[in-house]
């Protein structure tokens, strides 16, 4: 498992934030270039205990060391652990909500995934079925999802999901690959 280097990181995105001060470039208006702060240790290993999984090595040094989203590809990367509001304060809404809370439902993110290559999918059961064993990265917009899979020969990697027109194929070698070309795109 690499580490990140923070600092580069938090540098690159507010160099992309100070180029781009109306959030005009795709998702900007989501995520605003902004990082959560970074999940403590103790937390991330609960979760991989409550749901059964291991992280892979690149998106777990990731919140870790960086932040739990959302600044990121898409409209930002969805948080592995939502934020408690405080007293008084509205918790977040995403488009993909019921996608979030599904992820974390028992057993589902430990469970198979199920395929080594691009399938075609449509919306309904056969598409939830397909995304076992994955974790909701980002949210692209028009039900299209970025995934990371958490399991089998393909653990590790990053597939998009796209129920009406593209199918559930791999985008990505990597989470730091993915992320790194967001970064490293113009």
């Amino acid at each position: 498992m690499g580490t990140w280097d923070a600092d580069g990181v938090r540098a690159r995105i507010r160099a992309m934030a100070a180029r781009d001060p109306g959030h005009r470039r795709f998702g900007a208006d989501t995520h605003r270039y902004a990082l959560a702060p970074r999940l403590p240790e103790a937390e991330i290993r609960k979760f991989e205990e409550c749901h059964g999984v291991g992280l892979p090595g690149e998106y777990r040094s990731f919140v870790a060391e960086v932040g739990d989203g959302p600044a990121g590809p898409c409209h930002g990367l969805m948080p592995l652990i939502l934020p408690r509001p405080q007293p008084g304060e509205a918790g977040e809404e995403w488009a993909v909500d019921d996608e979030w809370e599904e992820d974390r439902q028992p057993g589902r993110l430990a469970g198979a995934f199920p395929l080594t290559g691009p399938r075609p999918v449509r919306i309904g059961p056969a598409a939830d079925a397909l995304t076992r064993g994955t974790l909701m990265l980002a949210e692209q917009g028009c039900g299209i999802g970025v995934r990371l899979v958490l399991n089998g020969p393909s653990a590790g990697q990053v597939w998009q999901i796209d129920p009406d027109w593209g199918g559930f194929v791999p985008v990505s070698p990597d989470f730091r690959t993915w992320y790194t070309d967001w970064l490293e795109s113009p």
